[in-house]
């Protein structure tokens, strides 16, 4: 009933015979060059408390840029950002969970500010991780974070 197979394993011998390495194990080899999934890291209190500092050494940062008092009920761009850092605050990446599809130019001045402000604190026992912060952002190019936010206006 399976008569290929003993077709297949002649093909291999005969491949063997002539150097050739067998389809089988270059689909093997092929796997293990596949990057492992990213994992954003489990939000416990110890990570909120971290994206609480990280958030503050971007206000500090960007003093000039904070958004001053609770932010309008409409603000021009949310974008929710995933950040790795290594295990010294480093900033490995930059990516997005959510992009507004009206607001294409934020994401990138987004990821350009975080790199630029790169070491974020030391993560301490966290160590390397990725982190979700969202970002609020005005027309001006004014933001605040999530993590720090003052809030909404209601008009």
């Amino acid at each position: 009933m399976f008569t290929g197979c003993g077709l297949l394993k002649s093909d291999e011998k005969e491949a063997a015979k002539e150097g050739v390495t067998p389809a089988v194990e270059i689909a093997a080899e092929a796997k293990s060059d596949v990057p492992t999934v990213r994992l954003i890291s489990a939000q416990t209190p110890a990570l909120k408390s971290y994206r609480k500092t990280a958030a503050a050494h971007i206000y500090k940062t960007y003093a000039k840029r904070i958004y001053k008092g609770k932010i309008p009920p409409l603000v021009y761009a949310v974008v929710v950002v995933e950040t790795d850092i290594d295990a010294n605050g480093k900033v490995v990446n930059v990516s997005y969970s959510r992009i507004p599809s009206h607001a294409p130019e934020v994401p990138p001045q987004i990821a350009e500010l975080i790199k630029e402000a790169s070491p974020l604190p030391n993560p301490g026992k966290l160590g390397a991780h990725t982190y979700v912060e969202t970002w609020l952002w005005d027309k001006g190019g004014n933001f605040q974070l999530d993590s720090l936010t003052l809030g909404q206006r209601s008009r």
